[in-house]
């Protein structure tokens, strides 16, 4: 160990993990606000949707209704992963249940793709092999418009949502809910985009097959709508399965932060190891190596060892702490 040092030390300027702590306070019920204000959203519309397929007869609003009542499940997929994953840590599960968001989350992407791309492609390429005439344009435009708005605002609760993490991440919005750790909210941004895309495809198709009297570009809607979820559902899947096998890293603002937090310990003189890996939604393991001041003896260093893991473990950000010795030769980190 060193000797104290008072250099950049003291009390510490921010909480632990300082901007992911932050966010971590009221982003669950957040969270739950914009899965169930993008489920209601989109049992409305599925329903609007349905009704107006069977009515005009359009294969592109019949995509789009399949997209619609894909997001409703999802959005009950969704909705477990937000209750099953902030059951409290036990002895057979000291990390907690955050894991369980990214599984259910990946559960909804995987209907999304059936659901949703599967069934739209299905059809729009059955409807260029067997074109059937559309009818009831106008109830058609006035079902996309009322799910249009009522999308935009799902669409708007999740930016809602995502502006204060991009502003204390220092992001973009986009950037931001690409990189957020929490499944829900990246779900629904990133469904209600394709929802509002699809509906303008929809959109499109419907009028083409009315100007035209062929039914070949609703088709190429419906396909292209199913296109367009796939590739959402795609990304969705990949992101999901980056945080369940650890591969995403924290941001570099984060172990920054991290490692600012740590040196502003009075018992702490180095950091030469750390590592963040994400358990959950805004949630990490700290496991690190530091070198601590003073000269004590085994037992007292282990004591303060465990007394810092517990600070640490304090905050609403980690999950748990491990922490050992450095070795007098390993380099120092620098934020």
């Amino acid at each position: 160990m060193m000797p104290p040092t008072d250099g950049g030390h003291g009390e510490s300027p921010e909480p632990f993990l300082g901007p992911l702590s932050r966010a971590a306070l009221g982003a669950g019920s957040a969270s739950l606000r914009t899965v169930l204000i993008a489920l209601a959203a989109n049992l409305l519309v599925a329903v609007a949707k349905s009704v107006a397929a069977v009515v005009t007869g359009s294969a592109s609003i019949l995509a789009e209704a399949a997209h619609s009542w894909a997001d409703t499940g999802n959005e009950i997929f969704l909705l477990i992963a937000y209750r099953r994953s902030r059951r409290p840590r036990d002895h057979a599960h000291p990390l907690g249940y955050g894991r369980e968001a990214y599984v259910w989350s990946l559960l909804a992407a995987l209907g999304l793709f059936v659901a949703g791309a599967a069934v739209s492609v299905t059809h729009g390429v059955q409807e260029l092999l067997h074109p059937e005439p559309a009818t009831d344009f106008v109830v058609g435009y006035v079902v996309l418009a009322v799910s249009f708005v009522l999308e935009g605002i799902s669409f708007l609760r999740s930016v809602r949502q995502a502006r204060p993490t991009a502003e204390l991440m220092e992001r973009d919005l986009i950037g931001a809910v690409i990189g957020t750790s929490d499944p829900t909210l990246r779900a629904v941004f990133a469904e209600d985009s394709a929802a509002l895309i699809g509906l303008v495809i929809a959109a499109f198709g419907l009028g083409a097959h009315q100007l035209t009297g062929s039914s070949t570009p609703d088709a190429v809607g419906s396909i292209l709508v199913g296109l367009l979820l796939a590739a959402v559902a795609l990304f969705l899947i990949d992101r999901n399965r980056e945080f369940l096998i650890g591969q995403e890293a924290a941001d570099p603002r984060v172990r920054a932060a991290a490692i600012r937090a740590l040196l502003a310990q009075p018992e702490v003189a180095r950091v030469t190891y750390l590592r963040l890996e994400f358990v959950g939604p805004r949630l990490v393991t700290v496991i690190g190596d530091v070198d601590l001041t003073g000269d004590d003896t085994e037992s007292n260093v282990a004591v303060r060892l465990r007394a810092l893991e517990a600070k640490i473990d304090a905050s609403p950000a980690v999950a748990g702490t491990v922490l050992s010795l450095s070795a007098p030769d390993e380099s120092s980190l620098t934020e």
